[in-house]
């Protein structure tokens, strides 16, 4: 018996993969406040899989298709005459609606959907890891090599241009970049859980890291942590484990919330 043939060690690394993608994308969606975006992208995903079952392709070609078409679509339509908010919530909603619409009329077709819309990481085979640590390879290698100029886009887009730096093509590598983590945490978290993912490490990590690069390295941790914690906690206590998941992720940034807002009263009193 192998490592791979023990379904929670498969969970495990499947869990630790996603987090590994979405730890450094979740601080950049942070920084540019793009949580909204990251939701509706993440909903326009169940479209896809409505369309790769129809056709008969692959759910993660599927997903990540419908994804990239959701993000540039959004990037786009932006500044036309909308307020960002109000396109982001007609878009990721009407995504969404579709997709389900689209499933109901697949003939032939065993779907469960809950597994779609929360996640199923118990049920990750071997090519399911393949495709999620292919993709958070991908993620990684993508930010690493441009790392400092999406900085420089994210923190000063007037100083980009200034610098060479185009800060439209920097949007277009990040909305890449989400597309392949929707993609493949669909089956870790679902599409409804999936910003939740890659905000909540982010956020958790943001009071104690003094520089861009030791927040991602702590959101990757916290995130690797509430997935290994929440697939454990999901199996002792017989809960959904994608939401269990987000809930351990949860109320770590609630911990580190109420350390950052301690430590911020102890130097006051001093």
């Amino acid at each position: 018996m192998t490592l791979l043939d023990s379904f929670m060690a498969r969970a495990s690394l499947a869990g630790l993969g996603v987090a590994l993608a979405a730890a450094p994308l979740g601080c950049f969606v942070v920084w540019r406040r793009m949580a909204y975006f990251g939701d509706a992208t993440a909903h326009a995903a169940i479209l896809g899989v409505a369309l790769s079952l129809a056709f008969s392709t692959s759910v993660f070609v599927g997903a990540l298709v419908m994804a990239l078409v959701m993000a540039t679509t959004v990037s786009a339509l932006s500044g036309r005459g909308y307020a960002m908010d109000t396109l982001l919530g007609v878009l990721a909603h009407s995504a969404l609606a579709f997709g389900l619409v689209a499933v109901s009329f697949l003939q032939g077709v065993r779907l469960d959907l809950m597994a779609y819309l929360f996640g199923d990481i118990l049920a990750v085979g071997r090519s399911d890891l393949a495709v999620i640590w292919g993709g958070a390879v991908l993620v990684v290698a993508l930010l690493s090599w441009r790392w400092s100029a999406l900085l420089t886009a994210t923190l000063n887009p007037d100083l980009a241009t200034a610098s060479g730096i185009d800060p439209r093509r920097e949007q277009m590598i990040l909305t890449l970049a989400l597309a392949v983590v929707v993609a493949v945490a669909i089956k870790v978290v679902g599409v409804l859980l999936i910003a939740a993912l890659l905000i909540i490490p982010a956020a958790a990590a943001r009071p104690f890291a003094a520089t861009p690069e030791r927040m991602a390295i702590i959101a990757a941790a916290i995130g690797g942590a509430s997935a290994l914690g929440g697939i454990q906690t999901s199996y002792v206590f017989d809960t959904p484990t994608g939401p269990t998941i987000v809930c351990i992720a949860a109320t770590i940034f609630a911990l580190t919330t109420m350390l950052s807002v301690a430590r911020s009263r102890s130097r006051e009193s001093r």
